[in-house]
C-alpha cells in the first residue's frame, strides 16, 4: 500500500462518495470483448471480437468527448443514456459494414454487461471499514438498470446512490457533483470523492470544491492539472488516512 498527500493533511471528511466502474468493481476492456463475441455468436455477424470492439469503440468514445461542455454547460446536447447511446453506436457500425444486424439486441446485450462486473478484492472490505465513521455515497456516469444491481449483488450499502441517469448530466460537470453533495446533504469542502479517472473523477471533484481521492492501481502517472489531493493504489488506505487524522 502507498498514500501520497499532495495538499498536506486533509480534514476529517463527514462524509465519503466513490465512482463505480473501475472503481469499485472492475470494468475491463477484455470483459467487454467478450460481450461482444456473444452478440457476434447471437448474430452472426461476420466480425472478430476486437475488430467489433475497436469500430464500436470509435463511436463510443466520440460520443464521451461530446456529451458534456465544461466551458458552456448550456451548450451541451440533451442528456442521453448509455443504453441509448450505445445501441447508436452498434446501428453506426452495422451501417458502415452494410449489415443487416439488430442494434437494439446489441445494445440490450451492452446494458446487461454493466449489472455483472467483478468486484475489486479489496471493496467489500474498505467500505465496511468506513461505515458509521462517515457517510457513504456513489456518483457513477452509469445507467440505472446496471449501477443499481451491481451495487445489490454484493450487498453494498451507501447513503445516497445516484446515476449520470438519475442526475441526467454526466461527470465532470458541476451539475452532477451538486447532484450528489444534495444527496448526502454534506457541504463540497466536507466530502471526498473517490475515483479512478483523473478527468471526470479528479478534476470534477474539484471544481467542485471537494478533497479529491485518486485510486491509481496500475501506478500511472498524473498528466493533467488538477492533481488530486490525495493518491492511494488500495481503497482500504482511506481508512488508514482517517486513523492518521484522528477520525
Amino acid at each position: 500500500m502507498a498514500v501520497t498527500l499532495r495538499s498536506g493533511q486533509p480534514e476529517l471528511p463527514e462524509a465519503i462518495a466513490f465512482d463505480c466502474y473501475d472503481t469499485l468493481f472492475l470494468n475491463s476492456h477484455d470483459d467487454w470483448k467478450v460481450s461482444f463475441a456473444e452478440i457476434i455468436e447471437a448474430q452472426y455477424l461476420p466480425l472478430t471480437p476486437d475488430e467489433f470492439w475497436t469500430r464500436w469503440r470509435k463511436y463510443e468514445v466520440n460520443f464521451r468527448k461530446i456529451r458534456t461542455d465544461l466551458g458552456r454547460p448550456y451548450n451541451s446536447p440533451p442528456f442521453k443514456s448509455y443504453r441509448r447511446a450505445w445501441t447508436e453506436c452498434f446501428q453506426q457500425v452495422f451501417d458502415d459494414l452494410n449489415l443487416d444486424a439488430d442494434a437494439n439486441a446489441a445494445g440490450d446485450r451492452a446494458a446487461l454487461h454493466m449489472t455483472d462486473r467483478p468486484v475489486f478484492p479489496e471493496t467489500v472490505e474498505a467500505l465496511a471499514l468506513l461505515k458509521g465513521r462517515v457517510k457513504l455515497g456513489v456518483f457513477s456516469n452509469a445507467d440505472d438498470e446496471g449501477l443499481l444491481p451491481l451495487l445489490a449483488s454484493e450487498g453494498l450499502e451507501f447513503d445516497f446512490v445516484a446515476s449520470s441517469q438519475s442526475a441526467q448530466v454526466y461527470k465532470p460537470a458541476l451539475a452532477a457533483f451538486e447532484h450528489l453533495y444534495a444527496g448526502l446533504e454534506t457541504d463540497p469542502k466536507n466530502i471526498w470523492y473517490v475515483g479512478d479517472k483523473l478527468f471526470d473523477d479528479v478534476l470534477g471533484g474539484y471544481r467542485s470544491g471537494a478533497t479529491t481521492v485518486w485510486i491509481n492501481r496500475n501506478g500511472e502517472e498524473v498528466d493533467r492539472e488538477p492533481e488530486p489531493d490525495i493518491e492511494i493504489n488500495d481503497l482500504r488506505e482511506i481508512s488508514e488516512i482517517l486513523k492518521h487524522i484522528g477520525g
